[in-house]
């Protein structure tokens, strides 16, 4: 199982990095054009995306930031944004490093910013996900990007394994 995680810690960065070079194409007008994504424009999925990682980092970890809302910026340019994103991705891989089984089958117990109610899961299952929650933005990202007249960037998990991935393969 945690070679698992391991495997979708890589492919988070992956992925980021091509949205994140696809967006660097963007005018900033473009940026903050809302397109219909859940959260608008592309620049604040972004940030949601972010700011969702370091709400779950500072759950599993107990270390670092997290914000209080899930529609915070806390990035209002890209060139800011790419560089927190490059180093969470960083903070996810070394913290998916230092897991064992045995941590992963242990409860992790939080309270989820939009129903404040205490929850106690397995820590295996909540990093599911975490990473299906980037999977899904980083989709809406992707949507507003070709919206936006971008190239289809390829994104699937299988291109990860047969390229950068493929120790995984």
């Amino acid at each position: 199982m945690l070679e698992h995680f391991r495997m979708f810690a890589g492919y988070n960065r992956w992925a980021n990095r091509l949205i994140y070079a696809a967006a660097a194409e963007l005018t900033d007008a473009e940026l903050r054009e809302n397109r219909g994504a859940f959260f608008g424009s592309l620049l604040a999925t972004l940030n949601h995306i972010l700011v969702a990682d370091r709400v779950w980092m500072k759950r599993f970890t107990h270390e670092g930031d997290a914000p209080t809302a899930l529609d915070t910026i806390l990035h209002g340019d890209l060139p800011a944004l790419t560089t927190a994103r490059n180093a969470e991705d960083e903070r996810i891989i070394a913290w998916i490093d230092s897991l064992s089984e045995e941590r992963l089958r242990a409860d992790l117990t939080y309270t989820p910013l939009t129903n404040p109610t205490v929850i106690t899961q397995k820590l295996a299952p909540t990093l599911g996900h975490f990473f299906n929650h980037q999977t899904h933005h980083r989709g809406q990202a992707h949507a507003t990007l070709t919206a936006l007249g971008q190239p289809s960037v390829t994104l699937d998990l299988a291109y990860f394994l047969r390229t950068d991935g493929s120790q995984w393969a």
